[in-house]
């Protein structure tokens, strides 16, 4: 993957809020106005946000979606913490505080036609910038979406159009039963290219599932990070070629760099 951020500087910018609002138990959905971002924005890139005096460091959400005719993007997010729980409360016309766009995305190869996503819980929050960006550009994209129970799926009014999804959980509320690699043989054969984003137990099973082997299989790493700028080390992970940071390097990797039998959520 060619690095995005070499190309430019990442902006720190106020960025008003057009909405907030909780779209799933505990699951907001913010759209914030900010041309100088959404003019750069990538797939799989992130930005990090300043979450008021509730929280010391900023915060790094993925870029959800994107409407640039409008420049705006979107944030979908957990209520997990202090810092989430500020961003939450804010309403529209509030200002937010953003350093972004950060990080390397999604790469999309030219040749490529058919794109399989594979979405665990919140994972869903990048993936769908991904799906929207290849829609655009003609593929056919299905998107394998996963989640403990039905009241933790991503609703589908949020999904991208024109996109086959199939759903799993983990107690049969929706859609099949089980976890959603399960899924895999069914729809791994017309894959060119593998998209993944979830917790590391599913990452886990993606390195172990030996139909994977001849894919090329992008992954998202989600960690804690506290700079977003590869000043502190402090999310460095082990790869095959070396030390990488998830702020800098990533946070998009191929999944097999990724020495797993190390990596620790961080």
């Amino acid at each position: 993957m060619s690095p995005i951020n070499k190309y430019h500087q990442p902006k720190q910018v106020i960025a008003p809020v057009i909405s907030n609002r909780e779209v799933m138990p505990g699951v907001y959905l913010a759209w914030l106005e900010s041309a100088q971002i959404a003019l750069l924005a990538r797939p799989g890139q992130f930005v990090m946000v300043g979450c008021g005096q509730e929280a010391l460091l900023r915060r790094p959400f993925s870029l959800h979606q994107l409407d640039e005719p409008k420049n705006r993007i979107a944030l979908l997010y957990s209520v997990v913490g202090k810092g989430t729980g500020w961003l939450s409360q804010r309403k529209a016309g509030d200002n937010i505080d953003l350093l972004g766009p950060l990080g390397n995305g999604f790469s999309i190869h030219p040749d490529s036609q058919n794109l399989l996503l594979i979405a665990g819980g919140m994972g869903i929050a990048p993936l769908c910038f991904l799906a929207r960006q290849a829609r655009r550009q003609g593929l056919s994209v299905r998107l394998l979406l996963g989640a403990a129970t039905e009241a933790q799926l991503c609703p589908s009014r949020l999904l991208p159009d024109e996109i086959s999804c199939v759903i799993a959980t983990e107690d049969g509320s929706a859609g099949r039963q089980g976890m959603i690699t399960e899924c895999l043989p069914d729809f791994l054969g017309r894959a060119d290219q593998v998209f993944a984003c979830g917790p590391t137990p599913m990452y886990r099973a993606l390195h172990n599932e030996e139909l994977l082997k001849t894919k090329q299989v992008q992954v998202s790493l989600e960690v804690r990070m506290a700079c977003g700028l590869g000043v502190c080390y402090g999310c460095t992970v082990k790869t095959k070629n070396g030390l990488k940071q998830v702020c800098k390097d990533g946070p998009v990797f191929d999944l097999n760099d990724i020495i797993w039998e190390e990596f620790v959520d961080i």
